[in-house]
C-alpha cells in the first residue's frame, strides 16, 4: 500500500505530484535538477564507470568471475559516494544503498552472478528464475551504475536547449506547448534508432493504491518503472510540463529552478553564490527589482522629488524664490530623494512631510542664518 520506497527507476505520480524514493516533490523537479548537474562530477563518475564498463562486456561474453567482479564492487561503492554531490540524487537514502550494495556483491552474490551468467549462456536459466535473483539483481545494479554518467550527459545534451526555449517563452500552458512542438517532431517515434525518444520505450506502467508521503488515505497513482535515468528524468519533466510546471534560469546564479504557478518569478530560493551576507537570489533580485523601481521617474519617491523641483524652479521664475535660495532648497530635495532611496523607514515617514515647499523653505532660511 505504501509508495515505492528504494527503486532507483521508480516515479509515482498523484495530482501534480511526484515521489520519488519515498520524497514527494511538484512533478517535473527531478528533471528540472538534472539540468544543473556540475559537468566535474559527472567527469569524475567516469573512470568507476569505465571499470564497470569493462566488466559488463565480460558478463555479455560469459566470461565472468568473482575475481572479475571485486572491481566492480569497489566502483559501485564510489559512484555511489560521488552520487550525493549529482542533482537530483542528493536526498537518497544512503545508508539504504551502501547497505545494500555491500550485500548485493557479498561473496555469495557474487558466485550467485557468475552461476547465472554460465547458466544463461548454455540457456539454461532466465532473469525471472528465482534462484538467481540475488545474481540478476547484481548486474543490473552494476548495468545501471555503467551507464550512468554518459545517460545524464545525453540528458543535458538534448533537454538544455528546449528549457532554454521555455525558459524564454510567455511561461503558459500554451506557450510550453509551441515550445514543444518546435523542438520536438510530431512525427518521431519511439524506436532504438532515435536518440530523442528511445530513452522512454520499454516504460511499464502501473496504477496502484499507495498511501503519498503526508497522506494518511490511499491514493490511487500512476506508477512508473524506467530502463534508464535519462528516461526518468524526461518523464518527469514532460510530465510536468503537462500540468504547468517548467524550468527557469535564475538570472544571478545561472542555476534551474522549476516554477509552479507564478509563472513571472525570475529568481530562484537558492544561496546567491560570493554573497557575504547568505543572502538567496530571491532576496537579491528583490533588492535589485527595488533598486530598478526606485530609479524610474515615476516611483513615489522620484515623484515628489519632481514635483518639488518643478515648484521650485517655478517660484523662481515668478521671483517669488531668490537664486541662492532655490540651489539650497534644490541641494536639500535631492539629498532628501537619496536618503528615501536608501532608507525603507524614513521614505515611509517623515520624508513626503520634509519635501514640502515650506518646509524646505524654512530649512533652506535656517542654513542661511
Amino acid at each position: 500500500m505504501d509508495t515505492v520506497e528504494h527503486n532507483l527507476l521508480t516515479l509515482d505520480f498523484w495530482q501534480d505530484q511526484v515521489t520519488y524514493e519515498g520524497r514527494t516533490f511538484p512533478i517535473g523537479t527531478l528533471g528540472c535538477a538534472a539540468l544543473n548537474t556540475p559537468e566535474e562530477i559527472l567527469a569524475e563518475m567516469n573512470q568507476p564507470a569505465a571499470v564497470l564498463i569493462t566488466v559488463y562486456s565480460e558478463v555479455a561474453l560469459g566470461q565472468v568471475s568473482i575475481k572479475t567482479l571485486l572491481p566492480a564492487r569497489e566502483a559501485v561503492m564510489q559512484m555511489l559516494t560521488l552520487l550525493r554531490n549529482l542533482p537530483p540524487f542528493e536526498g537518497l537514502d544512503y545508508d539504504f544503498y551502501n547497505g545494500f550494495a555491500e550485500k548485493l556483491f557479498s561473496d555469495a552474490a557474487m558466485q550467485n552472478a557468475v552461476d547465472y551468467v554460465e547458466a544463461a549462456s548454455r540457456g539454461e536459466a532466465t532473469a525471472a528464475d528465482e534462484q538467481y535473483r540475488s545474481g540478476v539483481g547484481l548486474l543490473r545494479l552494476l548495468q545501471l551504475f555503467a551507464q550512468l554518467p554518459a545517460t545524464m550527459a545525453i540528458y543535458q545534451q538534448s533537454i538544455l536547449p528546449f528549457a532554454e526555449a521555455l525558459h524564454e517563452s510567455n511561461r503558459t500552458a500554451d506557450d510550453y506547448a509551441a515550445a514543444f512542438g518546435a523542438y520536438f517532431s510530431s512525427s518521431l517515434a519511439f524506436s532504438a534508432s532515435d536518440p530523442s525518444w528511445a530513452s522512454l520505450s520499454n516504460v511499464s506502467v502501473q496504477y496502484v493504491s499507495a498511501v503519498m508521503p503526508e497522506k494518511e488515505q490511499p491514493q490511487l497513482v500512476k506508477r512508473m518503472h524506467y530502463v534508464s535515468f535519462v528516461g526518468m528524468l524526461r518523464s518527469d519533466l514532460f510530465e510536468g510540463l503537462c500540468v504547468g510546471h517548467a524550468p527557469r534560469k535564475c538570472p544571478i546564479c545561472g542555476r534551474w529552478f522549476l516554477t509552479i504557478d507564478a509563472r513571472h518569478t525570475k529568481y530562484c530560493g537558492g544561496l546567491a553564490p560570493g554573497d557575504e551576507r547568505g543572502r538567496t537570489c530571491r532576496q537579491i533580485g528583490a533588492k535589485l527589482g527595488r533598486a530598478k523601481r526606485e530609479r524610474a521617474d515615476d516611483h513615489p519617491i522620484k515623484a515628489i522629488y519632481n514635483r518639488r523641483m518643478n515648484t521650485i524652479l517655478q517660484s523662481t521664475k515668478r521671483k517669488k524664490l531668490d537664486e541662492n535660495t532655490a540651489q539650497i532648497m534644490k541641494r536639500l530635495a535631492k539629498s532628501k530623494m537619496e536618503r528615501a532611496i536608501s532608507d525603507v523607514d524614513y521614505a515611509n515617514g517623515s520624508y513626503k512631510q520634509e519635501m514640502e515647499q515650506s518646509a524646505l523653505l524654512a530649512e533652506a532660511q535656517k542654513q542661511m542664518k
